[in-house]
């Protein structure tokens, strides 16, 4: 099944922009998700999983979003889907996030 991530091949996609001095994490928040992500493939699920489930993203959203905002939605739908954590319990913490606890 072919989806956004499918791109081999295609035109028009325009350019891909290139930072000079890029930084492997743009925020603090992408060193985060890359870390858990990481401590679930050695415990829970395989790299193999997570990437397929970054490519279930919606397609609209795959595309406007960022490399690791496609890794946060892949950890988030595999640690729900696994039973790790519910729906409710991550947007319980976001609230408090949200709020500075």
């Amino acid at each position: 099944m072919n989806g956004p991530h499918d791109m081999g091949g295609m035109h028009g996609m325009g350019p891909i922009p290139i930072e000079p001095d890029e930084p492997v994490f743009h925020t603090e928040w992408e060193a985060k998700v890359f870390a858990m992500s990481f401590a679930t493939f050695c415990h829970f699920f395989p790299v193999d999983e997570t990437r397929h489930a970054s490519e279930r993203m919606p397609p609209g959203d795959y595309l406007s979003s960022a490399y690791y905002e496609r890794w946060l939605y892949a950890l988030e739908l595999l640690i729900t889907e696994h039973n790790l954590v519910t729906p409710a319990e991550i947007e319980q913490r976001m609230a408090e996030l949200a709020q500075g606890e």
